[in-house]
């Protein structure tokens, strides 16, 4: 009886770390999915900008941010801290293109 004890309590103890996790997977999901957006925009604003449609180019970097900040707190909220830290150089890179884009 004592060894069942110990055997439950060992296996508890290994898959706690688990089971907190699976309510954080939609929200990397959701991550994922602002990443992929973010992404078309920025060839969406690339085509503009190889348009001259100045305007379009810096309407469409502004979204590219709200995505990015989406992504980063969906992110942050299901753990996977490394993909938000990732981000920030995606939203430097942001800030260089709308630098040389003249939105400012």
């Amino acid at each position: 009886m004592r060894r069942t004890i110990l055997s439950a309590g060992l296996a508890v103890s290994l898959l706690a770390p688990f089971a907190a996790p699976a309510y954080a997977i939609p929200a990397c999901v959701e991550g994922q999915r602002k990443v992929e957006e973010a992404s078309a925009l920025r060839y969406q604003a690339r085509q503009e900008a190889r348009l001259g449609r100045h305007d379009r180019v810096c309407d469409t970097l502004d979204e590219i941010g709200d995505r990015y900040h989406d992504a980063q707190g969906a992110f942050e909220d299901c753990g996977a801290d490394i993909a938000s830290i990732d981000l920030r150089s995606e939203l430097r890179n942001l800030r260089v293109a709308k630098h040389v884009n003249r939105c400012d």
